[in-house]
């Protein structure tokens, strides 16, 4: 299964990271690629959350579909992730948010992902990869820039 992973140090404290970041209701706010995202369950913790996601890969025009399920590990520092249902065949991954000083956090992400289209060559998954590393690459940005502009 294809991996793609992204890191980036954000010049906020990792409570204001992980705030952000657990607010998924408010990405399509703020990621583009986020066209819209409604949570449909949420343990009484907080701590599991399930959601519907409508991306939308613009390069193409076109809307991935799925149901997310994020379990987060406040102590740790980490949510992991994974499709119940949708458009790709595989989709998981952990974020990780660790402390590289008092103001500062560094927020690591990985995601496995499946998408097998019929027919299609060794040219094609490759555009796709780059596709799906634009997108963690820009999550990982959007949280940042809202991170460090105190929006949590």
């Amino acid at each position: 299964m294809p991996r793609v992973e992204s890191s980036i140090v954000i010049n906020a404290p990792r409570e204001r990271v992980i705030a952000v970041a657990r607010d998924n209701a408010s990405f399509p706010e703020f990621m583009a690629d986020v066209k819209s995202l409604v949570v449909t369950e949420t343990a009484p913790d907080g701590l599991r959350v399930v959601s519907d996601w409508v991306g939308i890969v613009q390069k193409f025009g076109i809307t991935v579909r799925w149901t997310e399920e994020d379990v987060w590990d406040l102590e740790k520092g980490t949510c992991t992730f994974r499709q119940l249902k949708g458009d790709y065949d595989e989709f998981a991954g952990v974020w990780t948010f660790t402390p590289e000083s008092p103001g500062t956090t560094r927020f690591d992400s990985f995601l496995d992902y499946g998408l097998e289209i019929p027919l299609v060559g060794a040219l094609v998954k490759a555009l796709v990869h780059k596709i799906i590393q634009s997108n963690l690459d820009s999550t990982l940005s959007a949280i940042k820039t809202r991170s460090e502009s105190g929006n949590a």
